[in-house]
């Protein structure tokens, strides 16, 4: 996008997309000047903005799609996904590699959430089409990636603020305490008597509501760790009512 001159198009990146840019062109005062025949849609993943990222473009007051010709003298305005982001159905999530304390936090949520340690990017965007989850990534290549049908990429460092970003763009319908945070499976009441042998002796005493996993047979009981995991599942009510 170098050597271009006042007749070419320009893009108008919105303050929320400013992340994705390199340093050097958020200095430009959000506007990029884009020359050549590309479409709409290469010119801003060129900027370094996934488009699962982008929400209305407009030229003029009119809307333009990722396949839109930039014409000379046209300042596009690009924003970012409207929040809360509308679903053709409750979303059901398929993280990568680096976002594994992400997922559990999901499922103790009672969100579906897929995640494999061991799955490399064309197998994740297999099993995000096959199964129509929403991929969660923090890598921009695999967001930009022709055949996945629909990616997000997650904000944050640290798995509260991932939480938070992703629980207040999709405003999924929480359920705590109903998935296995080992494998993704649905917890069902089970009564003690039935997984005693599975119990340490001080849990036997201690403790008498359980839950077990139908995929793995993992059994869960409020423990040591329950004040913990009720801080993030208020934190969770608190953002979701909120978003």
């Amino acid at each position: 996008m170098d050597n271009v001159t006042e007749r070419d198009a320009h893009l108008r990146i919105s303050a929320e997309l400013m992340m994705f840019l390199p340093v050097s062109r958020r200095r430009e005062r959000q506007r990029i000047a884009i020359g050549g025949s590309s479409t709409l849609g290469h010119h801003v993943e060129s900027a370094g903005i996934p488009l699962t990222e982008v929400g209305p473009m407009t030229v003029a007051g009119r809307g333009v799609g990722p396949s839109y010709q930039p014409a000379a003298g046209d300042v596009i305005e690009v924003r970012p996904v409207p929040r809360p982001q509308p679903l053709p159905r409750e979303p059901r999530f398929l993280l990568d590699v680096h976002l594994g304390t992400l997922s559990r936090r999901l499922r103790l949520l009672g969100l579906d959430a897929a995640y494999h340690n061991d799955m490399d990017d064309p197998a994740l965007v297999v099993q995000a089409n096959e199964e129509r989850r929403v991929l969660l990534t923090q890598d921009r290549g695999l967001l930009r990636r022709r055949a996945l049908w629909l990616g997000a990429y997650v904000r944050g460092s640290r798995p509260q603020d991932q939480l938070r970003d992703l629980l207040e763009r999709f405003t999924p319908p929480l359920r705590p305490w109903t998935r296995c945070t080992a494998c993704n499976g649905e917890l069902a009441p089970v009564p003690k008597g039935e997984v005693l042998p599975l119990l340490e002796a001080g849990t036997r005493h201690g403790y008498d509501a359980y839950g077990q996993c139908g995929d793995c047979g993992h059994v869960y009981w409020h423990g040591a760790h329950s004040g913990h995991l009720e801080e993030i599942v208020r934190s969770a009510r608190e953002w979701a009512a909120t978003a």
